[in-house]
C-alpha cells in the first residue's frame, strides 16, 4: 500500500496570537513557522515523494513549497480544495480565550460529532470530506506508482486529527485526544483490510527508512523488528 505523510502547516501569526484563523486570507507563516517548515522539508529530503498535495490556504502552500524545494525530483503538486481548513463560520477571527466562554466550546471538547459552527461547517462534515480526499489521492498514487509510493498531504490541525481518528478506528468524539503540532508529521498506510498508523505528531527523527520500506498488509504479531536504525557517519 502507499504511504501518506500528513503534514500540518508551520506556525502562523494567528497561531501565535491565539486567533482562530479559519479560512481567512492573508494568514502566512511567521518566522518560527518558516523554520519549522524548513526542518520538516529537511526531514523529508531523503524520501522521494511522488506528490505533495496541499490545502489551498497560503500557510499550507508555503509549507508545501519548502517540502518541494528539498525534493530531488519534481513531485506532482496539486491543490486539493477538500483539504481546506474547517469552516468555523462566525467563530473565525475570534480569540480562543473569547471562544472558550461560549457554551458550544464545551461541546467541541466533549462531543465534536454534535458540533456545527454557527454559520459554518460541522466537524462531522469536515472529517468526511478530508478522509475521502486522503483516501482518494492515496488510492490514485498507489495505482500509478505502486505500493511503495510515498506522498505528503499538507493541511490543518483539526483535519489531520480527524483523519488520524478515522485511521485509528476512533469515534470523532475522541479526536480531541490527539495532538497535532505545527509542521508535525503523522504517517498512515491504507491497506486492503485496515489502515495502519506508523507515527503521530512527530517533529524530529530520521524518515529515510520510508524510502526503502516494504509495506505489508499484515500486522507483525509480537510487534515485529521495526525499522533499521540509521547509522551515523563513520560508524
Amino acid at each position: 500500500m502507499a504511504t501518506v505523510i500528513l503534514v500540518r502547516h508551520g506556525r502562523t501569526q494567528a497561531n501565535a496570537a491565539g486567533l482562530l484563523a479559519g479560512r481567512a486570507a492573508g494568514i502566512s507563516l511567521d518566522h518560527i513557522g518558516i523554520d519549522q517548515a524548513a526542518r520538516a522539508a529537511d526531514r523529508l529530503a531523503a524520501v522521494p515523494l511522488v506528490a505533495v498535495v496541499s490545502s489551498p490556504l497560503e500557510r499550507c502552500r508555503q509549507t508545501a513549497r519548502f517540502l518541494l524545494d528539498r525534493q530531488a525530483g519534481a513531485p506532482y503538486a496539486p491543490v486539493e480544495p477538500d483539504l481546506i481548513e474547517c469552516d468555523y463560520g462566525r467563530w473565525q477571527g475570534r480569540t480562543l480565550d473569547d471562544l472558550a466562554t461560549e457554551s458550544l466550546w464545551s461541546v467541541v471538547q466533549s462531543q465534536p460529532s454534535a458540533v456545527t459552527f454557527p454559520g459554518g461547517e460541522s466537524l462531522a462534515a469536515m472529517q468526511a470530506r478530508s478522509v475521502a480526499a486522503i483516501r482518494r489521492h492515496d488510492a490514485a498514487f498507489e495505482a500509478e506508482y505502486g505500493p511503495g509510493a510515498v506522498w505528503a498531504a499538507v493541511t490543518h490541525g483539526d483535519l489531520i486529527k480527524s483523519i488520524l481518528a478515522d485511521a485509528l478506528g476512533m469515534h470523532l468524539d475522541l479526536f480531541q485526544r490527539i495532538n497535532v503540532g505545527p509542521a508535525s508529521m503523522s504517517i498512515v498506510r491504507y491497506g486492503a483490510s485496515r489502515p495502519t498508523v506508523h507515527a503521530t505528531n512527530t517533529d524530529a527523527g530520521d524518515l529515510a527508512w520510508l524510502a526503502n520500506s516494504t509495506p505489508s498488509g499484515d500486522a507483525p504479531v509480537g510487534g515485529g523488528a521495526g525499522q533499521e536504525t540509521p547509522r551515523s557517519p563513520g560508524a
